[in-house]
Order: structure tokens, then sequence, then C-alpha cells
């Protein structure tokens, strides 16, 4: 058994809509048929972009999409991407399998995908091999109305208007693949970078590189030196069910051990969200500035026969687990976590959707952000969950995941997981004084295993769930084992 307490007169803050954000690098296969086809491909495609894939994604309303990375950002030079694109230059990608990149998306392509998404748009900058004057250009190109140089190349172009440029990453991972700094160092050329991202027309919030999982000093040194200058603080931490890079494990052959291994690692994020922004606290108390969760997810060994270099990995119900445990956590932390980007959106990593040629499939991991899209721009509510623990390896993990908001729609929403891998749960939902009515309740579950392929591409889908009752001023569900579940109700 276990209790679920939601008081939906109590409101903690607002969940921002970007915490159900997006990655897209430069990386295998996430841009390159995943996303862009070009505009003479058999496959179905609106000015490049696969239609099949920009429609299942506005169906889970992407709110903001990162480009260009990762760690490709800081080898990336945008005007290698603009003009005819027989013109456009050709490299190769050193990070990411040694392929030939050949500029055919760049800023035009990127800002049309985000027109037909609908989303925001964070532009990752070059710091790690790149210049202040090529930073400046860029933010002149995309957001300068007036006569200028950048201005009147982005017309020749062909782009009249200027673009919304929402969010804008001074480097990536620079304490790595960004340039191998120090914090003091990096602190000190960001102020300096940052200096010429120019507010043309609207603000652009400026987003500082921050720690890769649990290095503290680099976000003391870089919040003391140069807090003052940023709008949000990145955070990178990927699950990895075994410790060693070299050998991650399988995405889909795995033992019950390693799925609950891979779930009390997920719930590490937790304790970085509570360190790091307790030093954020410390120079910035009014919390001004975002902690933004730019990269995370699971990360496992690429499939078989595939390119290393591609990461690319299937995707199934232990990834639903690990994206319910984290949104759950970021919605917690609405406070200071002000956006989250899962790594990737298509083809690479805990990805939304898997393609080959002109098929799509649908990951578990989709499904969830389906389920969870209620919270996007939603009030949380004050819930607390009491229930039985589960054993691993490791230590000890809740049997039951949750968190509760009361949505734009005027109804309050929870989202719960039910984690354990073979045993289902009696769960109650309390709300206090409150009279719920009006329930519906959508779920996926399944074995721990179960994944969407291209020859079962409906294995994991998204259902209405009819066994939730109401009794008095409580729900009572009956969850399966391995679920994620969307209860809705009027309160």
């Amino acid at each position: 058994m276990a209790d679920i307490y939601v008081n939906a007169k109590k409101k903690l803050g607002k969940i921002n809509r970007e915490i159900y954000g997006q990655f897209s690098e430069h990386l295998g296969r996430c841009i390159y048929s995943g996303i862009y086809v070009g505009e003479d491909s058999q496959i179905p495609n609106r000015n490049g972009m696969r239609t099949d894939v920009v429609e299942a994604l506005k169906q889970i309303r992407v709110p903001v999409l990162r480009w260009p990375g990762g760690c490709f950002a800081d080898e990336y030079h945008w005007k290698d991407g603009i003009g005819p694109k027989e013109k456009r230059k050709k490299m190769i990608n050193t990070h990411w399998g040694g392929t030939i990149e050949d500029n055919s998306f760049g800023t035009h392509e990127f800002m049309e995908l985000c027109r037909q998404l609908g989303c925001k748009t964070y532009i990752n900058g070059n710091m790690g091999s790149g210049t202040v004057q090529e930073m400046s250009e860029w933010v002149e190109y995309m957001t300068f109305e007036g006569t200028s140089p950048m201005a009147d190349w982005r017309r020749k172009n062909g782009q009249e208007d200027i673009w919304k440029v929402d969010y804008f990453g001074v480097g990536n991972e620079n304490w790595g693949c960004g340039g191998n700094m120090r914090a003091e160092y990096y602190a000190d050329e960001y102020r300096r970078y940052q200096t010429y991202v120019r507010n043309y027309g609207s603000k652009i919030q400026k987003i500082a590189c921050g720690a890769n999982a649990d290095d503290y000093n680099w976000t003391r040194k870089v919040m003391e030196i140069a807090g003052n200058y940023m709008d949000g603080l990145s955070l990178h931490y990927y699950t990895l069910p075994n410790e060693k890079w070299e050998h991650k494990g399988s995405a889909t052959e795995f033992e019950e051990a390693d799925y609950y291994r891979t779930l009390k690692k997920t719930y590490y994020m937790e304790e970085l969200i509570q360190r790091h922004g307790g030093i954020m606290d410390s120079y910035d108390p009014q919390k001004r500035v975002g902690l933004m969760i730019d990269e995370w997810g699971t990360w496992y060994d690429v499939e078989p026969g595939t390119n290393p270099g591609f990461l690319y990995q299937q995707n199934t119900m232990r990834d639903a687990m690990v994206a319910a445990i984290n949104l759950n956590l970021f919605n917690r932390h609405c406070d200071r976590v002000k956006m989250a980007n899962i790594a990737q959106m298509v083809n690479v990593l805990q990805a939304m959707i898997l393609t080959e040629g002109d098929a799509m499939v649908l990951t578990p991991t989709y499904y969830v952000f389906d389920l969870y899209q209620c919270h996007q721009g939603a009030e949380l509510l004050e819930s607390s969950v009491n229930c039985g623990e589960i054993e691993t390896e490791l230590g000890t993990i809740p049997g039951i995941t949750q968190s509760a908001s009361f949505g734009e729609d005027g109804k309050v929403h929870i989202t719960i997981a039910n984690l354990s891998a073979d045993r289902g749960e009696a769960v109650t939902v309390h709300f206090g004084e409150d009279m719920p009515a009006e329930l519906s309740v959508e779920m996926i579950c399944g074995g721990m295993r179960d994944k969407n392929t291209f020859e079962e591409p409906d294995c994991v889908k998204k259902v209405v769930w009819k066994e939730g009752r109401m009794e008095g001023n409580c729900v009572v569900l009956e969850l399966p084992a391995c679920c994620v579940v969307h209860l809705e109700c009027l309160v």
C-alpha cells in the first residue's frame, strides 16, 4: 500500500514549460535523417523537415530546443552553415564518428524547425574554438533589424525579419570537450564573451556552462566570479548503469539488478540539484539564476553493429522510469530548476523518436513526455508520498515517485510511477478536505525490457485506464508493476 497526499490549496511555484525541453546535436542521425532530410527527399517533408517527426513532437508540445551541441557546439562555426547549400563548407565531425558535416542544416534551418515546432530557441555558442567576434556577429546576424553587415547578410540569404533567440549558451562543457578550462578561467572568459551577446531586440537569456555532475567547486567559482552576468547555469548528469564509460551496459539486455541500479543512480539527480542549488543560493538567494539541466538521460553501450560515435541506443520501460523520476524531481524543484533538455531528441541516447528510412517509432520515453505535458506552465502543488522502499545494490529507492500540479486548464494533475519491476501497488491519493471529481487516468506500462521496434511499434503505448475510482475525498488506484500514470481531476 502507498499513500499520496495532495494539498490543492497550497501552490509552491510555477513549473516552467522549458523543464520539458529537448536537445538536438549534430551527432549521429539526430539531425540528418532523423529530423532533416532535405527538400528533395522522397520522405515527406516541409522545407526539409520530416513531417512525421515534426507532427509527433508537436503532440508533446516541445517548449524549447537546444542546438547545435553539445561538444559539437565548440567546434561549430556558424558562418559555414548559411548561404547557398552547394557553397557551404564541409568539415569533419571530430567528436562524433569522424563523419563529413556538410553544414546543410544551419541557422536558417534550425530556426525553421523551431517555427514548425512552435518552440523557443536555445542556441549554444562556440567559446572553445571560436572568438568573441564570431559569437557577437552570430547574435547580430540573427537578431539585429537595422543596417549592419550581418543584418544585411541575413537579408541577402532570404530572411528579412529578425529571429527571436530566447536562450544563448556561452560555451558547452568547457571543463572538458569545450576547452579543458579551469573554473576561474572559464568564468573570466564567460564575462568577456557574454558582454557581446547583445540584446538588440528582446532580451536573450544568457546561460553559463555549469558543472559536470558533482563538481561543486566549478559551481562555486563560476557563481562567485560571473553570477551577476548570467540568467542560467547549466548542469549535466547522465544515468549510467555501470561506472565505467567503456562498458556502460546494454540498453535492452539487462537483469533486474541492472534495472534497479539504474533507477538508484537516477535518484542522484536530486542530491545534485540540492547541493548545486545550495551553492547558488549563497550567491543568488532570490533564485534569479536558473539551474538549467540541459543534458540528462540514460547512456548505454550503442546498439550492436552501429557506429560507436553515433550513440544510437534502444529505449525500454526502464528508460520510461528514468524519465518519470527525473521529471518529477524537476517539477518538485521548480523554484531553482528553470529548464531541462533531455539528450537527445531523435536517434541519439534517450531519444523520443527512432527513425529508419521513412519509418518512425515512438519510444517509451516519448510517452512519458506525453503523459507529463500537463505540468507545463502549471503551479506546483504541495504533495508527498508514503510508500515502501525497494532494495538495490547501491541502497534503497522509494517504490513510488510522484509530483502534482494545478494546470492551466483548472484541473489537478498528478504523475505517478510504480518503480517495481514485478509487483503491483495499491495507491490511495488523498485530497484532504477537497472532493475529487471528473476523474480520468492514462498510463503506459509493460515489462522492464519492453520496447517499441520497427517490427512492433506499439508494444508500449499510452492507454486510457479505467481502473481508477473515487472514494470520498480519495482516488484509489491499483497500479500494475513498471507503469507511469497521469491522473487528472477537478478538486
